[in-house]
C-alpha cells in the first residue's frame, strides 16, 4: 500500500489534536542529576549548543555509546554511528578520539539501567570523555499488537510512553552518578520507533504511518524533556530523517528491514551529533 507521505502527522498539522505539544524539544527544563556540572541543551541538525555548555579537554578521549539496536549498528554492514561521530569528532578537533560501542539490540530501557550497574560498563562509562545514549524505542514495541488488534489511540499509548519516559530519567540519573563532572552526555530521539518507510506501508498497511509518528512524537518527547531534566544535550534526528515537516521518505537511509538505518543513515547520525557537539 503506498505511504501518502505528505499526510503524515506533524507539528500544527491534524496531529496538533491528538498529541499534548507536537514538538519534541520541550522549550522549558527543570532541576535534574548533576546539572550543576551539565548545562541542558537542545539541538536540530545544523545546530549546536553554547559554547559554555561544556569544555572539552585536550588529548585522546574516548566516546561512550549506550542503547538499543540503532546504537549497535544491527542490520547494517557498516560501521555504526558512534565509531563514524568519534572519528569525525577526532578530525575535527584534531585528537584521538576512541569509540567504546556498548549498543545491545533489543535492549529497553530497565535492562539498560541494569547494564548500568554491571561493574565494567560502569568502568567505561566513569571513563568516558563523553556518552551517546539511544533509549525507548523497544519499551514501546508491545504497542504495535495492540494497534493491529484494536487500535491504539492517546489513551492507549500515553501510559507506555510515561513510563518509558521515567525509565530514561532513572537511567540518565545513573549515567549522571558515574560520568566526571563536566562530561558531555548526548540523548538522541527517534525518527521512528517503528518500522518507518516503504517496508512500514508494506508491513503493516493503512494507517500505521501515521499512527506511528504520533507514537514518536510523544516519545521523543519524553525522551528529550528526560535529557533536559538531567542537564544533557537532546539530539533531534526526526527533522534530519524526515525534514522540517515530517513529510520525507526515509527509506533510503533505512537497510533492508526498514527499522535500523543503513550506512547513509549511521552517516547521517554522526554529522547530526557532530554538529551538537561544541
Amino acid at each position: 500500500m503506498p505511504r501518502r507521505w505528505p499526510t503524515r502527522l506533524a507539528c500544527g498539522l491534524a496531529a496538533a489534536t491528538l498529541l499534548t505539544g507536537c514538538s519534541a524539544r520541550p522549550p522549558g527544563t527543570t532541576s535534574g542529576a548533576d546539572t550543576s556540572t551539565r548545562t541542558p541543551t537542545t539541538t536540530t541538525a545544523g545546530s549546536s549548543p553554547s559554547a559554555s555548555s561544556t569544555t572539552r579537554a585536550v588529548g585522546p578521549t574516548t566516546v561512550v555509546g549506550l542503547g538499543d539496536s540503532v546504537m549497535s549498528g544491527m542490520n547494517c554492514d557498516c560501521d555504526p554511528f558512534i565509531v563514524t561521530y568519534a572519528a569525525a569528532l577526532g578530525g575535527r578537533d584534531h585528537r584521538t578520539v576512541h569509540a567504546v560501542n556498548l549498543g545491545q539490540s533489543g535492549i529497553t530501557t530497565p535492562q539498560l539501567i541494569e547494564q548500568l550497574h554491571q561493574p565494567d560498563v560502569a568502568a567505561r562509562v566513569a571513563a568516558a570523555g563523553e556518552v551517546v545514549i539511544t533509549i525507548g524505542a523497544n519499551d514501546l514495541v508491545p504497542l504495535v499488537s495492540r494497534w493491529k488488534d484494536s487500535g491504539c489511540a492517546v489513551s492507549c499509548m500515553a501510559p507506555s510512553v510515561a513510563t518509558m519516559g521515567a525509565t530514561v530519567d532513572q537511567a540518565l540519573a545513573r549515567v549522571g552518578q558515574l560520568v566526571r563532572p563536566g562530561t558531555p552526555v548526548l540523548v538522541t530521539d527517534y525518527w521512528n520507533v517503528f518500522e518507518d518507510g516503504d517496508v512500514a506501508d508494506v508491513r503493516h498497511g493503512d494507517g500505521f504511518a501515521d499512527w506511528s509518528d504520533a507514537v514518536t512524537l510523544r516519545a521523543n518527547a519524553a525522551i528529550c524533556a528526560a535529557a533536559m531534566r538531567a542537564g544533557d544535550t537532546c539530539v533531534d534526528l526526526r527533522q534530519p530523517f524526515l525534514g522540517d515537516d515530517g513529510s520525507k521518505n526515509p527509506t533510503p537511509l533505512l537497510a533492508d528491514d526498514g527499522d535500523h538505518p543503513d550506512a547513509a543513515g549511521h552517516a547521517l547520525i554522526a554529522r547530526t551529533l557532530l554538529a551538537a557537539t561544541p
